[in-house]
């Protein structure tokens, strides 16, 4: 677990009784800072709850670049036809400068058509 944790920035936690699965995700970078303030807070069950915005949810995905990721993120374009492409775009192209993958490239072959 320590490993997955260092290599992804992620720490998975589950709790038995509630059966609820909720991911603390660490961030380093300006843009995972910046996607927190975006985040929108949504009321469960009295509790102000932030849940990331749909356009941060595809960059995610793409970033992290596995195959469930990706057809995420198309299956999530595809039942939500108004999300901002140029956002989505700006940051890929910003986060793509930081690995050796063509972010963008990614993001075009699941467009909807």
């Amino acid at each position: 677990m320590t490993q997955f944790v260092q290599r992804s920035n992620v720490l998975p936690l589950y709790d038995q009784n509630t059966k609820i699965r909720v991911d603390l995700i660490f961030s380093f970078l300006a843009y995972e800072r910046q996607a927190m303030e975006r985040a929108n807070p949504v009321l469960v069950e009295g509790y102000p709850v932030k849940y990331a915005s749909l356009e941060d949810i595809i960059i995610h995905k793409i970033f992290a670049g596995r195959p469930r990721d990706i057809e995420d993120a198309k299956s999530i374009l595809q039942r939500n036809p108004g999300f901002d492409r140029s956002f989505i775009e700006l940051w890929l192209r910003e986060l793509s400068t930081s690995i050796d993958k063509n972010l963008i490239k990614e993001f075009q072959t699941i467009l909807p058509s």
